[in-house]
């Protein structure tokens, strides 16, 4: 399963995606990270043009359909800011930050567009010390639904419940 935390920058993507992740035995993937390995420490040299952001998401989509292969939840957290790039991502699930009423980086806040609400699967208006937690059984159903729960996540729950 793929499940993508997105929104502006600041509005608390990685704050949430990282617990999130453990939570749920998954791997988190951060934007961030990903585009020193690709691009450089030097975020001054990062490209951040739409043509810049697809190819993120395309990256990002790569790594997480690698950990999705390998039976794990993969929790990636990046701006994704247009429908497209949301797109070319393919989450399973989808999470939209919606804390912020704009982010720190101007260029980002005019690309950004909000999703429709029928594209988001949950929608964190407001930001809770306990927002992953309440997320688990959100998600947990959506697995049992669509019958996607991956063998790892079965395997992390049975370990955590020492059965």
């Amino acid at each position: 399963m793929k499940i993508l935390i997105f929104g502006l920058p600041g509005s608390g993507k990685t704050t949430l995606a990282e617990p999130l992740a453990k939570l749920l035995g998954g791997v988190h993937i951060n934007a961030d990270e990903v585009r020193k390995q690709y691009e450089g420490h030097d975020m001054s040299k990062w490209d951040f043009s739409l043509e810049g952001r697809i190819k993120q998401a395309n990256r990002m989509r790569h790594l997480a359909d690698g950990i999705v292969k390998a039976g794990k939840i993969a929790v990636a957290d990046f701006v994704c800011p247009t429908k497209e790039a949301r797109e070319q991502f393919a989450p399973d699930f989808t999470v939209w930050m919606d804390t912020i009423p704009e982010g720190r980086f101007e260029d980002t806040n005019r690309m950004f567009e909000p999703p429709e609400r029928h594209d988001i699967d949950y929608h964190v208006a407001k930001w809770f010390e306990d927002t992953h937690t309440q997320l688990v059984p959100i998600i947990e159903r959506y697995m049992k639904k669509q019958n996607t729960t991956p063998i790892g996540y079965v395997a992390y729950r049975l370990e955590e419940e020492n059965v």
